[in-house]
């Protein structure tokens, strides 16, 4: 028998003396989205009636004020929470799951199903989003007080911090809250999926298969994955989507893989018969509902008014999308490295999402260029004009932002001429450097330790153009792909 689910304990709850911190915990998303493609698809009102009541219930709500209209079709709030209760010792060490949980969210999607119930677009939030929430920052003295304007009366207080936070200090709510400010957009249905909902889904639907076009290791969570397909059962599972150290890419390259999961969900779910075997329906149904916490308004109604409006649901339904970013490496005192979305195109984004729009309604062919390893998107670049040409660093760094590049700050010019154009990298982020490199022939790349995920080009008489790169595993942040291009069918294997 399954181990049962322990009452969670409160969000916030500060760790004990001396106790390890949590492992991170990527994503339980499979869970949830897993619960509404099969009440999309066709499950019967008897299995929905019988296994509704099993799931558990969270008040995500009640008492939120000033929040974004309604808008066509239905979203739902997704987020993995740390919560592993219930698991055995051999469990814990079998797949490298040691400490305790933070009660934090290291997961968050935002899933919209459109009006006609033939769409679901999938919104990764990066967890390290730059957010302000209420109340004094954590071990300030200003906790103990609300700061107070020049006649006395109370003000607002907030401080900076990472979206995830925001379930640790305030719970569903506060996390339902932070993203509707966000995005402005209506919160429908929130759905909860923790560590053993993960392995359950899993390993009820018979392992999930993954591809890779290169072996995954990850010491950290002991994941070692071949190159090819390979069928993963629950643990193994929860070891590639958790999976933040195999190369610099970190948060943003473990997204990808996580979308990549997903779509292999939703993909064995349509194609593996499940829809049409009323017996393993309902096995996996009742694995899968009485697994995932809900708000207390998504009921058996809602799931049946679901299952009649999407049958057919496939892969091809369904379009994946990260949101747009602006800045990889944002410091913030108190808080560390975070992300800043890319005002512009993340406003388009949720803009679609508010007015029921497909994000990837005709895919256009993948833009010809040099063939990388490491995505523009995922990487950094400061631009320095090491030449007697004005205006020289300001257009190369446009040209490398219009590739996909993300170019936070100015251009700036170099202390000293440079003879050739100059790429400084920190040895970690090699990979990344050699994407740079490709799209900057001719550049001498110069390790620099210590220097960071930054990649410092200096430009020099030789340089002409920026050259176009693409990456056969990842599109840039902001371009939707269709569950088939993130799945093992497509081009996009990681």
């Amino acid at each position: 028998m399954p181990p049962t689910r322990p009452r969670r304990p409160p969000p916030g709850r500060r760790l004990p003396p001396g106790r390890r911190p949590p492992v991170r915990l990527s994503t339980r998303i499979a869970g949830g989205l897993a619960l509404l493609v099969i009440t999309a698809s066709g499950i019967g009102h008897a299995v929905v009636t019988g296994v509704s009541g099993a799931i558990g219930r969270v008040d995500a709500f009640s008492g939120i004020q000033d929040r974004p209209d309604g808008t066509r079709g239905t979203n739902f709030l997704l987020v993995g929470t740390d919560g592993r209760g219930g698991l055995t010792r051999t469990e814990r060490k079998a797949y490298h799951l040691g400490g305790v949980p933070c009660h934090c969210t290291d997961t968050i999607m935002l899933v919209h199903l459109s009006q006609d119930r033939g769409r679901a677009s999938v919104v990764s939030i990066p967890r390290d989003t730059l957010v302000r929430l209420p109340g004094a920052s954590r071990g300030a003295a200003a906790r103990s007080a609300a700061a107070r304007t020049t006649t006395g009366h109370a003000v607002a207080v907030t401080h900076p911090a990472k979206i995830n936070e925001a379930y640790a200090d305030g719970g569903p709510k506060l996390t339902v809250r932070t993203v509707e400010q966000l995005t402005g957009v209506h919160i429908d249905h929130y759905l909860e999926v923790d560590f053993v909902s993960f392995m359950k889904t899993v390993d009820v639907l018979g392992g999930v298969p993954v591809c890779t076009s290169r072996p995954l290791k990850d010491s950290y969570t002991g994941l070692n994955l071949p190159a090819g397909t390979t069928t993963l059962g629950g643990g193994r599972a929860l070891q590639y989507v958790r999976s933040r150290h195999i190369d610099a890419d970190s948060d943003l390259g473990r997204m990808d893989r996580q979308q990549r999961f997903v779509a292999q969900v939703i993909h064995r779910i349509t194609s593996s018969g499940t829809l049409t075997n009323p017996v393993r329906l309902e096995r996996v149904a009742r694995t899968v509902l009485g697994s995932v916490r809900a708000d207390k308004g998504l009921g058996a109604a809602d799931l049946i008014t679901l299952a009649r409006g999407m049958k057919g649901f496939s892969t091809d339904s369904s379009e994946f999308v990260s949101v747009p970013l602006r800045d990889l490496n944002h410091r913030v005192p108190g808080v560390g490295s975070t992300v800043r979305w890319d005002p512009g195109k993340a406003g388009r984004l949720w803009a679609a999402i508010r007015s029921d729009q497909p994000l990837a309604p005709h895919r256009k062919a993948r833009h010809k260029g040099v063939r990388v390893d490491v995505p523009p998107s995922r990487i950094s670049v400061r631009v320095a004009n090491g030449t007697r040409t004005n205006g020289l660093a300001s257009s190369a760094q446009q040209a490398l932002h219009a590739t996909g590049f993300v170019t936070p700050g100015a251009a700036t010019t170099a202390d000293r001429p440079s003879a050739r154009t100059v790429i400084a990298y920190d040895p970690r982020w090699d990979r990344s450097a050699r994407t740079v490199a490709a799209a900057l022939p001719g550049a001498q790349l110069v390790p620099a330790p210590g220097q960071g995920p930054v990649m410092r080009v200096t430009l020099g008489p030789g340089y002409t153009k920026v050259r176009p790169v693409t990456a056969d595993a990842q599109e840039p942040s902001g371009v939707a792909r269709t569950g088939d291009e993130v799945g093992c069918g497509g081009t996009s294997g990681v």
